[in-house]
């Protein structure tokens, strides 16, 4: 038997490897199937906590049940005030409403708002819908760097990266 390793025995003309060289290569293949399992259980959980984040905030961008405007009467580094006037007649108009967002807003500005709960508020239109999307843009980066790196599915991690920066760009842009 000239030319073949000790792990493998000629048997008539056909190679056969040990019983031990076996059972080394299908306990190979299932950690790498545990590991493509998990890591895309992983890309799951990350899209779907940024679906999760951006749902409400998006919902009620599109169509929230107050629509009106919003003239801000104060800004901190994390979130303005101000008050309230509904767009519909028979809404009550309120006179302090809290907007979690202070990039391009000054004092004065009226801002177009929908109601999300109790005494909070979001953007409506374009901007707000982008805006809201924010988490989703952030967890499909991250999502990409996982599905490029971990995976191995270069072409799909830089689309799905793309399209996260995509998202983010367009927020920063309609802000």
């Amino acid at each position: 038997m000239v030319g073949t390793s000790t792990s493998t025995r000629r048997i008539g003309s056909v190679a056969r490897r040990s019983r031990m060289r076996r059972v080394g290569e299908s306990a190979y293949g299932l950690l790498l199937l545990a590991r493509h399992l998990l890591l895309g259980l992983l890309v799951v959980l990350v899209v779907a906590a940024g679906v999760w984040a951006s749902w409400h905030p998006a919902r009620a961008a599109m169509g929230g049940a107050g629509r009106g405007t919003m003239t801000v009467t104060r800004c901190t580094d994390d979130r303005c005030t101000g008050t309230y006037a509904p767009a519909s007649p028979g809404a009550a108009r309120r006179d302090t409403v809290v907007l979690d967002e202070t990039v391009g807003i000054h004092k004065g500005a009226k801002i177009p708002v929908a109601t999300a709960h109790g005494d909070e508020v979001v953007r409506t239109g374009s901007a707000g819908l982008v805006r809201a999307c924010l988490p989703l843009g952030g967890a499909l980066v991250l999502a990409a760097v996982v599905i490029a790196g971990g995976l191995r599915l270069r072409k799909t991690g830089w689309v799905t990266g793309l399209l996260g920066l995509a998202v983010l760009a367009a927020a920063a842009l309609t802000m």
